[in-house]
């Protein structure tokens, strides 16, 4: 047991230390280019200023409803639970799991070792790999009753701003990493430039969820927009829909193939949300504790 309380101390100082870097950039290990923090700061002010100079819905305040709420999220999921919970949970659960393959007579899970192959070769097969596994992960927590009340904070959103891209409960965050973990772990994961897969998925789902209109032609079928995503969080669907619709995170082309893509019109103006959605928790502590009460409560 001592074991695993020093390997949450360490884990806690090492992502302590690791934020105040990023913050201030006082580190010699990468560029300071590849400086996390900073870029999701950057990223989200670039969507900020397009939204206000070319809105979609352009009766839409330009601080949407509920925006500071997503702000705090935003800073909140990517920082502070790291830091709070989920940094020292994964060490904690990755030590376990190797000792457990290490009972079982097995080393690691590495089925193909993709760390020989060209770095782009590399990015790609991660990224195709982690979307793919993130949509039907998506498809779960719209399935699963339990799941689903969690992901009903995302669902919350009723203007949306590419800040609702951030409102998400901090249960998805393990949910999506746990069902990652064993692919990802059996292509030899690890690889030094995964920065750019992560800022590439992060500004497309800024993207999707922005007040902001583009016409992409064919690449609609393979990659998500707004006028899709709009769909996935509309309030009213038909009735063989009712599990859900458009789960793509990156790529659209999932519900191509799985017959889950639905855009009947533009979406500009429709209501968003759920059922029973205007009794939902409107603050942050509300929705943090609200899959975790009882189902009538």
């Amino acid at each position: 047991m001592e074991k695993y309380w020093e390997i949450i101390r360490q884990a806690y100082q090492g992502y302590a230390n690791y934020l105040w870097q990023e913050i201030t950039f006082q580190y010699d290990y990468k560029p300071w280019w590849q400086n996390y923090f900073w870029a999701l700061i950057g990223i989200s002010l670039i969507f900020l200023a397009w939204e206000w100079l070319r809105p979609w819905r352009k009766d839409q305040p330009k601080f949407r409803k509920d925006f500071w709420l997503d702000a705090f999220y935003m800073f909140f999921n990517f920082f502070l639970f790291s830091l709070i919970i989920f940094n020292a949970l994964s060490e904690v659960v990755a030590d376990a799991f190797t000792n457990l393959l290490g009972q079982m007579g097995l080393k690691n899970l590495v089925a193909i070792k993709i760390g020989s192959w060209p770095v782009f070769v590399q990015l790609f097969t991660l990224f195709l790999v982690r979307d793919f596994v993130q949509w039907w992960t998506h498809r779960l927590l719209h399935k699963v009753p339990m799941l689903w009340r969690f992901h009903q904070v995302h669902h919350s959103v009723e203007q949306m701003g590419f800040a609702a891209h951030l409102r998400y409960h901090w249960m998805e965050t393990i949910v999506y990493r746990t069902i990652e973990y064993l692919p990802l772990a059996m292509i030899g994961f690890g690889i030094d430039d995964f920065f750019f897969v992560h800022m590439f998925t992060l500004a497309v789902g800024h993207w999707n969820h922005a007040n902001i209109k583009v016409n992409l032609g064919p690449l609609k079928y393979i990659f998500n927009n707004p006028n899709m995503h709009m769909w996935h969080h509309a309030h009213d669907l038909p009735e063989d829909r009712q599990a859900g619709v458009n789960f793509g995170l990156t790529l659209s082309i999932w519900d191509y193939l799985f017959g889950t893509a639905y855009i009947p019109h533009t979406g500009k103006s429709i209501k968003l949300g759920f059922p029973g959605i205007t009794s939902f928790p409107k603050s942050f502590f509300g929705q943090f504790r609200y899959g975790f009460r009882k189902k009538n409560q």
